[in-house]
């Protein structure tokens, strides 16, 4: 199968590499001038659950690959979804299958712009990973990767993405619900990223901390509030929360990928976390002051260390 990887940054060249090593075949796509140089002339070096090997991978700006696509994975950052699309728009056929496996919520709606609903798969994953230098990565996880198709009629098609995930070590699972897996992967995002950065630290050590339950509790009782008011989606509180205690020991002492975008002076997707939570509070006419406070403090953080305003 054919397959890009849009926005191969850590994850992306995370998925890439196991993708191709499992016989795809893999483009990664990325505006870094440096990690494409670093990959093009010396191969990916990569580090997948610490075993580490160098891979030579084709990669290039999404402006530069000039064939049709089976399938794309898109791995931008949250602000930087719309404007990948119309990069990659000579790239996209009628039959070809998107999945996005981005953080945040919202990005149906923009994918609908560019994408037939047949052709959208939507997902969530709970690997980690980081870049350590141009060309060189790192990637963990054991985690399940969720996909549902966002068209009914076309389980078929998502199903042949979860198979190639699984085959490729990926560990990819049929979602009977990905809007709720995906609300959940939110709270994970809305909590141990944001508190990450906020408090400069890894996952472990905030959540180690003697105000973690409090701080939990407040920010996924907000995020369970409007799930429920705009999606019908349930999210038990008590439950949630365990969950994300529970997946803090598993992924340790990381630091998650908005802690890495402040300390490498890049835009935060806070916005389409904790940000998406307060503003859409206001419309259903309730109140969120941890995730709007929580918000403000992370943009207050991009203000102080001169980061520039994302994307919208």
């Amino acid at each position: 199968m054919k397959i890009a990887i849009a926005g191969s940054g850590a994850l992306g060249c995370g998925f890439g590499y196991l993708l191709q090593k499992n016989g795809e075949d893999v483009t990664l796509l990325d505006n870094w001038d440096d990690h494409i140089q670093a990959i093009s002339t010396n191969g990916l070096r990569i580090s997948v659950n610490g075993n580490e090997e160098t891979k030579d991978m084709k990669i290039c700006k999404p402006n530069e690959l000039n064939e049709e696509m089976d399938a794309i994975f898109v791995f931008t950052k949250s602000m930087g979804l719309k404007p990948m699309m119309k990069s990659i728009a000579h790239i996209i056929g009628k039959n070809t299958k998107v999945i996005c496996l981005l953080n945040g919520l919202g990005h149906l709606k923009t994918l609908e712009a560019y994408v037939e609903k047949k052709n959208i798969i939507m997902g969530t994953t709970v690997w980690t990973a980081g870049i350590d230098a141009p060309g060189i990565t790192h990637f963990n996880g054991q985690g399940p990767v969720e996909l549902q198709n966002s068209d009914p009629d076309e389980k078929e098609a998502a199903l042949e993405i979860v198979a190639i995930l699984k085959n490729s070590g990926l560990n990819g699972v049929y979602s009977e619900d990905v809007t709720y897996t995906t609300w959940r992967k939110a709270c994970v995002n809305g909590t141990m990223n944001s508190l990450c950065a906020l408090l400069d630290s890894t996952i472990d050590k905030v959540f180690s901390s003697s105000t973690i339950d409090s701080m939990l509790t407040g920010i996924v009782s907000e995020f369970s509030a409007v799930a429920e008011l705009q999606d019908g989606v349930t999210l038990d509180v008590e439950e949630t929360v365990m969950y994300l205690k529970d997946l803090a020991v598993k992924v340790g002492a990381h630091y998650p990928s908005m802690h890495q975008d402040l300390a490498n002076n890049r835009p935060t997707e806070i916005d389409y976390l904790n940000g998406a939570v307060a503003k859409a509070s206001i419309k259903l006419g309730i109140q969120a002051p941890f995730c709007q406070k929580v918000t403000d403090l992370i943009h207050a953080k991009e203000d102080i260390l001169g980061i520039s305003s994302a994307v919208n």
